[in-house]
């Protein structure tokens, strides 16, 4: 009869811890609800970023280009591509690519900016290939908004539908963006992306017409032929432009060798705000592992399906949101690692707990259930 009593109390004991934690565990998950309103510079950024589309595709229209069928383009923003060319690199998808025109992806820059601890007047790095477009043009729009300095390096080249058109490559719209004021951001250098990197598969008339735009520009282009010799020419580029200012955050936009690197733990990689667990040998390191390793927070844009699903963005919406529409990022307080501190917590307490009543009740002093 004593050890019924005593293991009723032990069972009394455990539904009550486990409801404390339980309470605990929805009161988390409550207080972390997301933001149905976005802050004021997301949606200024949002705004610029819709501001951005309209320059760009009123500009291709005055330089007589050719803009892709409603079919293809259907939101106009001037920011999709060509399903294949003579500067196209590697496969792409067409939603993808839309869904990232989306102007409330200045937004959500400017939240994972902040996630990353940026602040007013920071320095940020991005390296981007021209596979996406729409997110140079809303990184561009979240560091005016949040007015951080940031440094660009940006390769040519591009996957299906981005800015794969050699009439209207990314050279194109970087000066269309210049001459109605987005000029905020300071653009390092150029890389031709492509085949190791050295835009050999290019048309000549194309590498001869960029150097000229460059030149125009004040541009460079990054011609190091080994890949370690350009990665590290990135980093003394972005160093150099950063003086004594410390790099707050890297972006990764697209596929780049060169920021990707070359190890298979890439493949791993969470887009949005990431941890980078490994970092493999300098032979196979990109620019997200050496950013990583010194300390720099990553934000890893690619894998746009995933970005979609964790910050719930809508996919391949038409027609485009609104600037600050339905903002939900979808991120609780309550994420695996807080979950696993929780249930450790949960299961020490509960041993303590019958531990202690055990020991209390060898000691002769039994509780009266």
């Amino acid at each position: 009869m004593v050890k019924t009593k005593s293991k009723l109390l032990y069972l009394y004991v455990l539904a009550i811890i486990s409801l404390i934690f339980l309470l605990a565990y929805f009161y988390l998950e409550k207080n972390s609800e997301s933001r149905e309103k976005p802050e004021a510079d997301e949606l200024q950024a949002a705004k610029l970023m819709l501001e951005a589309e309209k320059i760009i595709f009123s500009c291709r229209q005055e330089r007589g280009i050719p803009a892709p069928s409603s079919e293809f383009d259907p939101n106009q923003t001037g920011l999709i591509g060509l399903e294949y060319s003579s500067i196209t690199t590697t496969l792409g998808n067409l939603e993808a690519k839309r869904t990232t025109t989306n102007p409330n992806l200045a937004a959500l820059m400017v939240h994972l900016l902040k996630k990353a601890g940026v602040k007013k007047g920071e320095t940020v790095a991005a390296g981007a290939s021209g596979s996406f477009p729409a997110l140079i043009v809303a990184t561009y729009c979240a560091a005016r908004a949040m007015e951080t300095n940031l440094l660009v390096i940006i390769s040519l080249g591009a996957s299906q539908w981005g800015a794969n058109n050699p009439q209207f490559s990314w050279l194109e719209m970087e000066g269309c963006l210049r001459a109605s004021g987005f000029n905020q951001h300071q653009l390092l250098a150029l890389s031709w992306g492509g085949e190791d990197d050295s835009g050999q598969d290019f048309p000549p008339d194309f590498r001869e017409k960029a150097r000229r735009m460059a030149e125009q520009l004040n541009l460079g282009f990054i011609e190091e032929r080994d890949f370690e010799s350009r990665v590290q020419r990135h980093l003394e580029l972005y160093s150099r432009a950063a003086g004594s200012q410390q790099i707050k955050a890297f972006i990764n936009i697209g596929g780049s060798s060169v920021n990707l690197g070359l190890d298979s733990s890439i493949l791993k990689l969470e887009p949005g705000l990431t941890r980078v667990k490994e970092i493999p040998p300098p032979i196979r390191r990109g620019l997200i592992q050496e950013m990583a390793r010194l300390g720099v927070p990553v934000i890893h844009l690619l894998n746009i399906r995933r970005l979609a699903q964790i910050y719930n963005l809508p996919w391949d919406p038409q027609p485009l949101p609104q600037p600050g529409e339905n903002i939900r990022w979808g991120e609780r307080a309550v994420g695996k690692i807080t979950l696993i501190f929780l249930f450790a917590a949960y299961v020490l307490v509960s041993l303590l707990s019958l531990v202690g009543l055990n020991l209390i009740q060898r000691k002769g002093f039994r509780l009266k259930p």
